[in-house]
């Protein structure tokens, strides 16, 4: 393998590895990719082996070893007429081949090639675009969370019932009664036989709205128990079959209402000894 060689930049100190064809191309004169220098690459050669330790005791450190140089490729280096003076070296018997014989090598600039990336500035339209568009788009999040909450809305601010309902015409959606099953209760209940009729019972109850808003009306669950207290029977009553023909179930129950409830349930077929009521929401 052939020693490596290198010269110096006698303009800026840079120091180049060159190999052996380079300094034969023009007499050995080369410009720096740096300071952009003419020099003689021969004249200017370099070793940048370590130099041998002084047998005394006392010597410079400073003094040793190859100096703090920066070193560029010989890629760096380039031919005082103008054309890049650049050798490649691959495997085989030949140790280098000329440019000629290779794809053309295209070499970033010196001043490029460690320079910042200047980012592309945006126009003064696409920049009032982006600014225009900020307000926009949180106006569109907060429409979006208001249609997300429109029953809740609704039933704490009642005003907003018409525009979330005309929102809805349009975006095929519905403005319900909130649902929530923790402002309802079951005040009261109770289950009897109808004297006059054997195998019907008459269910008694009150449902009690404790919020302060309207609240849609949850379905019922009727449970009819033997002597363990295992179920026998069981039956979902929906709001339609207990609120009675004269109440809007869509409208919900209003805020700190009640409903009185009164059905009569056929049990001729079964055999009871209690009951169990909920209340629920499907």
């Amino acid at each position: 393998m052939a020693q490596e060689q290198y010269t110096r930049c006698p303009g800026c100190k840079t120091i180049f590895r060159v190999t052996q064809q380079q300094l034969a191309m023009r007499a050995g004169q080369v410009r720096c990719g740096h300071c952009k220098t003419v020099f003689d690459g021969n004249a200017h050669l370099i070793s940048l082996a370590p130099r041998p330790r002084p047998a005394e005791a006392s010597y410079d450190e400073a003094a040793l070893g190859p100096p703090t140089v920066t070193l560029r490729s010989s890629l760096a280096l380039e031919s005082p007429g103008g054309e890049p003076s650049v050798t490649r070296e691959r495997a085989g018997p030949a140790a280098t081949v000329a440019d000629d014989e290779l794809d053309p090598v295209r070499e970033i600039s010196y001043e490029e090639r460690f320079a910042p990336v200047k980012h592309r500035r945006k126009s003064p339209i696409a920049s009032a675009l982006l600014v225009a568009a900020v307000p926009l788009l949180l106006l569109a999040l907060v429409a979006q969370a208001a249609i997300h909450w429109r029953e809740v809305l609704a039933a704490h601010f009642p005003a907003t019932r018409p525009v979330f309902a005309g929102a809805c015409a349009v975006l095929g959606c519905t403005v319900r009664p909130l649902r929530d099953v923790a402002g309802l209760s079951i005040d009261a209940s109770d289950l009897q036989a109808d004297p006059a009729h054997r195998g019907l019972l008459i269910l008694s109850a009150t449902l009690r709205n404790r919020a302060a808003w309207p609240l849609a009306y949850p379905h019922l669950e009727l449970t009819l128990t033997d002597a363990q207290d295992q179920p026998v029977v069981r039956r979902v009553l929906a709001p339609a079959e207990y609120a009675g023909g004269t109440i809007d179930v869509a409208t919900g129950m209003p805020g700190n209402g009640e409903l009185a409830i009164k059905l009569f349930i056929d049990a001729s077929a079964t055999t009871q000894s209690g009951y169990r009521l909920y209340l629920f929401y499907p």
